[in-house]
């Protein structure tokens, strides 16, 4: 049985400063548990009905981890699903270095200040797609391993590492053969624009766009061209996935 100290650490995980204290994050879910079984990350405890773990048993057979038979019941209790699933794992934060510019790949994604975790998680997932395997984040931007943010990757945070950085000093230490790119709403048409590599592709704030201070140091603006009369703009992970389309276009092309 889950005891009330189990049930109560669970829940305190739903916010920053606990994630950050215990340096942990809660996932959910059959398809997500899998794959961060199969990832780098490092899961401390899992919580499962009798029929994952039966069902399981082969995966789980070499793994150096804690688990706990729960019912029903129980997880729906410390579940942050309306439905709760079979499933839920305590995994700690991954130990994640970042590459050297040369190592990179030939697109990264900046994001700066994207607030909604559902855009984030999204954007991740869209990365993964796309075989985009580093983004930046500015300090501002929410936390990966919020609760919305991880369940919205669809398991895409197995497969792509995300770094919190200060976006001016990193794009300011980047190799000159990088181009920079900003996505602004008046940039230049991006299915017009000669689209050069490697790129680093920096993304704005659902409501604000990107912050002015970035701009002397983008060498690039690109946007994408609308054909409709009353709409103002794009979801952020939206343009995001339009955004990776035509640049991976570019590159197989």
């Amino acid at each position: 049985m889950l005891s009330k100290n189990q049930i109560k650490y669970l829940h305190s995980l739903s916010l920053g400063k606990f994630r950050e204290l215990n340096r942990v994050f809660i996932a959910e879910g059959v398809k997500l548990i899998e794959d961060l079984l199969a990832s780098h990350y490092n899961i401390h405890i899992i919580y499962a009905t009798p029929a994952w773990i039966e069902t399981h048993q082969r995966l789980i057979a070499s793994q150096e981890f804690v688990i706990e038979e729960v019912t029903e019941e129980e997880l729906r209790k410390v579940s942050n699903l309306v439905t709760p699933n079979e499933v839920l794992a305590v995994v700690g934060y991954p130990d994640t270095d970042i590459p050297s510019p040369d190592n990179l790949g030939q697109i990264i994604l900046l994001l700066d200040r994207i607030q909604d975790p559902g855009n984030l998680g999204t954007i991740i997932r869209t990365a993964d797609w796309f075989g985009i395997s580093n983004i930046f984040c500015s300090a501002d931007t929410v936390d990966v391993f919020n609760y919305k943010v991880v369940q919205a990757t669809m398991g895409s945070i197995c497969r792509v590492n995300i770094h919190y950085v200060d976006l001016k000093e990193f794009l300011t230490g980047l190799p000159e053969n990088w181009q920079k790119y900003g996505t602004i709403s008046d940039g230049d048409n991006i299915y017009e624009t000669k689209l050069e590599f490697p790129a680093a592709v920096l993304i704005g704030n659902e409501s604000k766009g990107i912050s002015e201070e970035y701009f002397p140091m983008l060498t690039h603006r690109v946007g994408i061209p609308s054909r409709s009369i009353g709409a103002e703009s794009l979801n952020a992970s939206v343009a995001a996935g339009i955004i990776c389309s035509e640049f991976c276009r570019r590159i197989f092309n």
